[in-house]
């Protein structure tokens, strides 16, 4: 890495918040896209953000075959318990299976990819062993091709629960959503084109990251409830504060938004979740709950416009004397330290 890029990489840096407690003890495997190398600014940011985790990545040789034996390998010598790959990176953690997987813009169709960067290239990091420039040649691309042929070979019902996909949704290089939903539930889009930057990661990577983390551990937050009405204003815009404080409430809750259940309209449903995909994106992936009967959802805290005194848990009155905004919300929750 330059010395301008470093330098920029740590101007970056005082704006990138730390997550010291995310997958603490544990080591994660980064598997760095084409022409770039283990010194990639990813592997930089994550160690940032994840100041308590083991962080590896290697150079991967640029013919995929031994690409694929060298990543394979690895992941027997670092056993790590989670592989992030963006890119190439993301078609090859694919298939490294019997692992906790995270596949950022996955290049499923690296041969057709490459095709539009042939002859001469230059690696964007440095790379261990010295090299500096590649060719891309009609060969190279017809053993990528051949290569991809291997993705969603070992397929099966414990993997499909063990991979994440997160695509942008603005990504001009790679779409493969489609294709990688063809194989495995969890495809996620998120705000974004190719390239993962510290928002990216700070705002969609992390809290899948999250997610992981308690699975593995076993932990169980706190569950908040949030009326999808508290979220919107009667213009249908995100309401004041409100991403402020849902960013805050899930790095220490399960949170969840409820939305009516539309029987003559359904529509309505389709609606709410794509306003939820627009508004809060990644985080609130598969965690809108449908529901007319507020006071029967089984949680600890619900964010609600109107008092819900059946509700077990503890009712937060969001436009109320005491809760007139979402700022009074953060605060009330910041006193409570995750409980």
């Amino acid at each position: 890495m330059s010395r301008l890029n470093k330098l920029n990489m740590e101007i970056e840096n005082q704006y990138v918040k730390q997550y010291p407690d995310l997958m603490s003890g544990k080591k994660i495997m980064y598997v760095h896209g084409f022409g770039s190398s283990a010194q990639s600014g990813t592997v930089a940011m994550l160690r940032t953000l994840l100041p308590n985790a083991t962080v590896v990545s290697r150079d991967i040789p640029l013919h995929p075959q031994e690409g694929i034996e060298m990543l394979r390998q690895m992941c027997e010598e670092e056993k790590p318990d989670l592989i992030i790959g963006t890119s190439m990176g993301g078609m090859y953690t694919e298939m490294l299976y019997g692992y906790d997987r995270i596949v950022v813009n996955p290049a499923f169709k690296m041969g057709d990819t490459m095709s539009k960067f042939t002859g001469k290239q230059v690696f964007q990091n440095p790379r261990q062993d010295g090299v500096q420039e590649f060719m891309v040649t009609k060969g190279l691309i017809k053993e990528y091709q051949e290569m991809t042929t291997h993705n969603f070979a070992s397929v099966t019902d414990e993997e499909r629960g063990r991979v994440v996909g997160l695509f942008g949704d603005a990504d001009p290089i790679v779409n493969t959503f489609d294709l990688f939903l063809e194989h495995y539930p969890t495809a996620i889009r998120f705000h974004g084109e190719h390239r993962l930057t510290d928002k990216i990661a700070m705002h969609y990577l992390v809290p899948i990251i999250r997610y992981i983390d308690d699975r593995q551990s076993g932990k169980e937050r706190p569950v908040v409830y949030i009326d999808i009405e508290t979220l919107r204003d009667s213009y249908g815009k995100a309401t004041a504060s409100m991403h402020k404080a849902y960013e805050m409430l899930i790095e220490n809750y399960n949170v969840y938004v409820l939305a009516p259940q539309s029987t003559n309209n359904p529509q309505a449903m389709v609606d709410d979740v794509k306003w939820v995909e627009e508004y809060l994106n990644a985080p609130a992936w598969g965690r809108v709950i449908f529901s007319n009967e507020r006071q029967l959802q089984y949680g600890d805290y619900l964010i609600a416009p109107e008092a819900q005194p059946e509700f077990m848990g503890t009712t937060i009155e969001w436009g109320s004397d005491e809760f007139k905004t979402w700022e009074e919300i953060i605060t009330f929750f910041e006193r409570l330290c995750g409980q």
